[in-house]
């Protein structure tokens, strides 16, 4: 919070014109968050910012015009547009009592993109109509910009011709349809009108609650809007999972087979290797007493009350990297730690008396009769993949079942993971990836693992992985692999074969 404040004063004074931060709630809707949580806490966290930068000495109005938000769109099409237009509400609600004179200080402005979770690996040109569907929300909301995602990103990067589509979406909308020469074109509808009040309404409830806790902060310490999130989460995917909640191509309408998608393949290693090298030439070429004398100084400002941003400033015109100028951060604060906490009952709790899950339980009995404990799994989120949904789900999904598991934290190199697997003494590693990473990630957690004599600790992984990959992750020793869209019971039938678990077919006993 002191670095918040630090950037609006550094800004608001040196860079009047510049959007000093944009508040976001994307991240949370993408985590699981239903459209009022996803509302209560992005606009609660706008608050606890500006409360933070008046306490330092701000004026309000110096600096709360130039703030921004970022919110997610998902398929969910007249509850997204009403979203919008109650954050509106609710944000001119709060500058409003927060001090705020200037109506510019009140004002709402916000980027939007498209969601990343309601994309498909199967069936995936459906994901076109899915980003033109959220798109058109967006707009009809009231965006200032957007973000729309392109089809082949539950499977890969975008290719430079899914990211043309991507980018068209917006043309046509912009240049053919002429929504957008309508401020507000779906105001006056009653509809829209009573889901907007009703969303105010629900979202202020979650903020005096914040509020009365002592402010978003003290909230994201004691862990429940976290908690709330996941649970939100957990239950969708067992909807989901059950066919529910109908998801296009997915768990109704599916194709026999699923036709090969051209994707964009990265080499890891050399994207790496040229990072490195560059990093390496602009610390050949700098003035190495000078990015130090820097970097001391930021320590040192750190130690004391300097503006933060100035201090980073001066470091990167001495040409100090990113991770310098964090890790000197971190020699005087330290570094936040994350440890996940699965939530608990809420996936099982969507399943009481359906028969396949009981004989899933039946099986977790069995195995851990023969373990002489319970079967134990480390869900495991490795490199600078700060997206948890499918870790998070696994875990509680799996820990249902009557699975010990270790939830491990983020941004975990592949040795530390490993590490812990040989710590906790864990039977299975469930490795989640998203951003790429797959290919160099996973195979050395397994390396790791094998040096330390214990390559009988099966690895799996799930995630964005393309299907052109799977080949090289099974040579590497990967016991199975789990795609965007997995049923969680089909998965839990798999892992407890890999166990020894010789799970019956549906119908019988087991």
């Amino acid at each position: 919070m002191r670095i918040i404040s630090d950037i609006f004063a550094y800004t608001s004074a040196e860079m009047p014109k510049f959007n000093s931060i944009s508040i976001s709630g994307y991240h949370m809707q993408e985590a699981g968050a239903t459209q009022v949580q996803e509302l209560a806490f992005t606009i609660a966290d706008g608050m606890e910012y500006v409360k933070y930068g008046v306490a330092s000495g701000l004026d309000i109005d110096k600096f709360a015009g130039r703030l921004s938000f970022f919110f997610a769109i998902g398929m969910n099409f007249f509850m997204e547009i009403a979203k919008l237009r109650a954050a509106r509400v609710l944000w001119h609600r709060v500058m409003t009592q927060l001090g705020a004179k200037d109506e510019r200080s009140k004002m709402l402005r916000t980027h939007c993109q498209t969601s990343g979770v309601s994309l498909t690996e199967q069936d995936p040109y459906n994901n076109v109509m899915r980003t033109t569907i959220e798109a058109m929300a967006a707009m009809l909301g009231g965006t200032q910009s957007l973000h729309t995602n392109a089809l082949d990103e539950a499977i890969a990067l975008p290719t430079d011709f899914s990211a043309r589509i991507a980018r068209n979406t917006q043309l046509v909308i912009q240049e053919e349809t002429g929504m957008t020469n309508v401020v507000d074109p779906l105001g006056g509808s009653y509809y829209v009108e009573a889901l907007t009040k009703r969303l105010v309404d629900d979202a202020w409830a979650i903020i005096e609650r914040v509020e009365r806790e002592g402010g978003m902060a003290k909230a994201v310490a004691a862990g429940w809007p976290k908690a709330m999130i996941e649970e939100a989460s957990a239950a969708r995917a067992a909807r989901v999972d059950r066919g529910e909640d109908v998801i296009v191509g997915v768990n109704k309408y599916r194709k026999d087979n699923e036709d090969p998608v051209e994707i964009l393949a990265i080499d890891n290693h050399a994207v790496r290797e040229a990072q490195v090298r560059r990093i390496r030439q602009v610390k050949a070429a700098r003035d190495e007493a000078a990015a130090r004398a820097a970097l001391d100084a930021l320590r040192e400002g750190a130690r004391g009350d300097a503006n933060l941003l100035a201090l980073a400033v001066d470091c990167a015109r001495a040409r100090a990297t990113l991770g310098e100028i964090s890790s000197a951060m971190e020699d005087v604060f330290g570094r936040y730690g994350t440890q996940p906490t699965p939530v608990k009952g809420v996936y099982g709790g969507a399943y009481v008396d359906d028969a396949r899950w009981a004989r899933l339980e039946d099986g977790v009995a069995a195995t851990e009769r023969r373990l002489g404990r319970k079967p134990r799994m480390l869900v495991a989120k490795m490199g600078q993949d700060g997206h948890d949904r499918g870790a998070n789900l696994v875990s509680s999904m799996f820990g249902d079942l009557g699975f010990e598991i270790v939830p491990g934290p983020l941004f975990q190199t592949p040795e530390e993971a490993a590490v812990l697997a040989l710590a906790k003494d864990v039977d299975i590693v469930g490795a989640s990836s998203l951003a790429a990473g797959h290919k160099t990630l996973i195979p050395e957690l397994i390396g790791h693992l094998r040096d330390a004599g214990r390559a009988d600790i099966k690895v799996i992984a799930g995630g964005v992985i393309p299907a052109q990959d799977y080949q090289a992750l099974f040579d590497a020793g990967v016991q199975a692999i789990f795609g965007p869209g997995t049923n969680l019971i089909t998965a839990a039938e798999e892992v407890l074969r890999l166990l020894g678990h010789n799970m019956p077919p549906q119908g019988e006993a087991a």
